[in-house]
């Protein structure tokens, strides 16, 4: 591990301690100033992006992801205002008690302390990460790839300088220089600096997190959505969510890969949503194919990708049983959706599917912390401890017991 990493990560570190006992006012202004520096500087950061842009070699996902668009940086700083609108979750009163002795005892919200997160190509996760670290208290400790560099550097010398302005220390939000291998392993070591490692990527990141990190870590896992149609299915409903969970965004976590169609309203369904999403490579089973003509033979692989771009899955299932096998079969534990007027069917996948966010009626893009009212999100994860699905403000949290006594003695 090199000096200059230990010494980068000793004052975040510090800068951390004095985060923690920040004042909400001042987190605040952090994250009003860097939205207005977002827009103000709207043209010298598309100006560095474009650059990397043209000079990133891959196509697809990647590309995409790379990507600042004037949309993309408007997107940012409504975020952050977002953010910076919502409650905030320091030192809130989870629960309050009086036991039989007298003591008061009390559960209060404080920050997890210093939070790495590590992750590939998106320079809007440099600043929507580093919002949600600094209004929960959090310092942010980012190590980005080096495509996307020298936009991560302008973004996180916007947050210093709005640190600055408000009387924070600037390395509560720091971005790792050294874009080698060796430096991404060295940082998931970091047991003396880093409380909580979040990776953001895709499954050789998760690989090399589960390989080398020392430090607790939330996986933000693969994303193998699936969209179910039932045989009670609003067909025209059904159309419109599988098109907008797949195309709208398709190198997304949240995107949907796989398409699952009951059998009695397969004839119908399918060729509609051939005709509907011409722009998307169909990959279907014998009954598929046998509707689709157009549709490619689907492999057992292919269930179980993450396509993230525009192709899809396709299977038609004889019952909401078989749908639900499938998705314990292939699914990720992300985002799974269904499409139906039976209530009884939509309680059965709701307590049956096994997934950070089961979804009914609606797109699977709308699992984002924004859409679900946490103002933004650090990740989506995908495990079961300590947090399960979009990870905003709360869950950048930790529980701190508070006990009053007056004398008590045991």
């Amino acid at each position: 591990m090199t000096r200059e990493l230990e010494d980068q990560g000793r004052r975040v570190r510090d800068a951390s301690r004095v985060l923690a006992t920040s004042t909400n006012e001042q987190r605040v202004g952090v994250l009003r100033r860097v939205a207005d520096a977002l827009k103000n500087h709207e043209a010298e950061l598309l100006a560095i992006n474009v650059l990397e842009v043209d000079d990133y070699e891959e196509s697809g996902a990647g590309k995409d992801r790379l990507t600042l668009t004037p949309a993309r940086i408007t997107s940012m700083a409504d975020a952050l205002d977002n953010i910076a609108a919502s409650p905030d979750p320091l030192f809130e009163s989870l629960d309050y008690s009086i036991r039989p002795n007298g003591l008061e005892v009390e559960r209060l919200r404080v920050p997890l302390g210093v939070i790495g997160v590590v992750y590939e190509n998106r320079p809007n996760v440099t600043s929507d990460v580093a919002g949600l670290c600094v209004r929960s208290g959090n310092a942010a400790f980012l190590r980005g790839s080096s495509s996307a560099q020298r936009s991560n550097e302008f973004i996180v010398e916007l947050w210093r300088a709005a640190l600055e302005a408000e009387g924070l220390p600037r390395d509560a939000v720091a971005l790792v220089a050294d874009s080698s291998h060796q430096a991404v392993v060295d940082f998931m070591q970091l047991t003396a600096v880093l409380d909580c490692l979040i990776p953001r990527g895709g499954p050789s990141l998760i690989a090399a997190m589960r390989e080398h990190a020392r430090v607790p870590f939330v996986l933000d896992g693969d994303g193998n959505c699936h969209v179910y149609v039932d045989a009670e299915a609003d067909l025209d409903m059904a159309v419109a969510i599988v098109l907008n969970a797949k195309t709208s965004r398709p190198g997304v976590c949240n995107a949907a890969e796989t398409v699952l169609v009951h059998q009695q309203v397969a004839d119908a369904f399918l060729p509609a949503l051939s005709r509907a999403m011409p722009q998307v490579e169909l990959r279907g089973d014998e009954r598929t194919r046998a509707l689709v003509p157009d549709a490619t033979p689907v492999t057992p692989d292919d269930y179980g990708r993450e396509f993230l771009d525009l192709v899809m899955a396709v299977r038609v299932v004889d019952s909401l049983e078989d749908a639900i096998e499938h998705v314990t079969t292939f699914g990720t534990g992300h985002s799974e959706a269904i499409v139906t007027a039976n209530a009884a069917a939509a309680d059965t996948w709701v307590r049956r599917v096994d997934a950070a966010a089961v979804v009914v009626n609606a797109s699977t893009r709308f699992v984002d912390g924004g859409e679900l009212g946490l103002g933004g999100e650090v990740g989506i994860s995908t495990q079961k401890l300590h947090a399960r699905g979009p990870m905003g403000l709360r869950e950048l949290t930790c529980l701190k017991w508070v006990v009053r006594g007056q004398g008590h003695v045991r």
